[in-house]
């Protein structure tokens, strides 16, 4: 079965990558605790039975653990496309994924006609997690990281999705099943991307964009990785969370929000003022109007508007930075509807709209037509090229050539 220490090697770094312990995979396939430590160590061999009992637990190929090379872009597909298909029997997504992948193989041979590399450019914060405080923490930081290093500060983040792609990093919605946010690729021929569920709501998408370029930053070691309701409990889908929530919507500028809406004060504040008469000290003590510092459903959903996130999110995330108590924000939950009355009221679109079915790979074609119409216009490929990529892209090829032909003109 190959070599017993990469084999073991492999198992361990499955298992932790999931936050197991040793005992929860004995027990889960009926193996003796050190049975599974002389495995991992290298010091045991195991069955055919004993290594599918361990890749099914893992979600993973049996043959992901026993290559004596990392797998092919070919076969990454082929293992991912299998993942798929064992996820779920929804009609059409696997499909559909193809479809994407084979779009950013494009683009990364556009990029390498265009020499324009993009290795370097995206920070590896690979690590290890063991619990689910460290996972929380981890994704704190990095986002806070990620924020210094984009140059956003506090504010709030636009287009999530373009700011992914100028990382480098391929970016798409397309159909998936419904417990299927979206999901993380690292092709060695294609390079990384993130595929969002088209079918979830706009902030929905925002949400799950950031999860899976959370796990582009920590997580490459992985050719693949689903994001699915099966694996929330997984304590590197907690970090992907933590690092979506604080990149999305940073402390900072919560609270500066929070002090826009005169909100997030402490219900006393002790005063020192210096009384120049007497050469002393005096103390005093502000006490906010009674109720004036609660925050309602309505500052939340302005919130939420703001940070462009679901109106949960944004309470949970209040939670997080302890400006709500659990009873506060049970309240708050339990009003999540009057924000769709108040919508109706002043006819703004319902942030929980599906998007348009022609708009959801948008972002993906927009980035390989500009590729294509740069690489034509340095010749670098031909009319017939444009006119196959065309068809890929499902765009008109006369449309694409005179928008290609006009870039060469000017």
């Amino acid at each position: 079965m190959g070599d017993t220490a990469q084999l073991g090697f492999r198992l361990r770094n499955a298992r932790e990558t999931l936050g197991l312990s040793q005992q929860a995979v004995a027990d889960a396939v009926g193996l003796p605790r050190t049975a599974v430590t002389n495995i991992e160590t290298g010091n045991r061999s195991l069955s055919t039975t004993e290594l599918m009992k361990l890749a099914d637990l893992y979600a993973r190929d049996p043959a992901y653990f026993l290559e004596d090379e990392p797998a092919t872009a070919d076969d990454v597909s082929v293992i991912l496309l299998r993942a798929l298909q064992q996820a779920s029997n929804g009609p059409g997504f696997r499909e559909a994924i193809d479809h994407v992948l084979t779009l950013c193989r494009e683009g990364a041979v556009l990029r390498t006609l265009l020499d324009q590399p993009v290795e370097g450019r995206l920070p590896d914060y690979s690590a290890h997690v063991t619990s689910a405080s460290d996972a929380i923490r981890q994704g704190e930081f990095v986002a806070q990281g990620e924020r210094r290093r984009l140059g956003l500060g506090d504010t709030a983040v636009g287009n999530i999705s373009g700011l992914i792609s100028g990382q480098g990093i391929w970016v798409a919605a397309c159909n998936l099943p419904d417990d299927m946010s979206g999901l993380f690729t690292h092709d060695l021929r294609a390079g990384l991307a993130v595929i969002v569920n088209a079918g979830h709501a706009a902030v929905r998408r925002r949400f799950s964009y950031a999860h899976e370029y959370g796990h582009a930053l920590f997580d490459r070691a992985e050719s693949w990785r689903l994001t699915r309701r099966a694996n929330a409990d997984e304590m590197i889908e907690k970090r992907a969370n933590a690092f979506a929530a604080s990149f999305l919507m940073p402390k900072g500028g919560i609270e500066d929000q929070l002090r826009q809406l005169d909100k997030g004060r402490p219900s006393r504040q002790a005063q020192i003022i210096y009384n120049v008469a007497g050469d002393a000290p005096t103390d005093a003590e502000i006490r906010p109007r009674a109720g004036s510092q609660t925050i309602t459903w309505q500052d939340v959903w302005n919130i939420a508007r703001h940070f462009g996130v679901s109106y949960e999110s944004a309470v949970w995330r209040l939670r997080n930075l302890n400006h709500l108590g659990t009873a506060e924000t049970d309240a708050l939950l339990l009003q999540r509807d009057k924000r769709l009355r108040l919508e109706d009221i002043l006819k703004i679109p319902a942030a929980d709209a599906a998007p348009p079915p022609d708009n959801r790979d948008q972002e993906l074609r927009s980035q390989i037509v500009g590729l294509a119409i740069e690489a034509y216009r340095r010749e670098e490929i031909s009319q017939g090229r444009l006119r196959e990529l065309a068809g890929k892209l499902g765009i008109r090829a006369s449309d694409l050539i005179e928008l290609a032909e006009s870039a060469r003109a000017d």
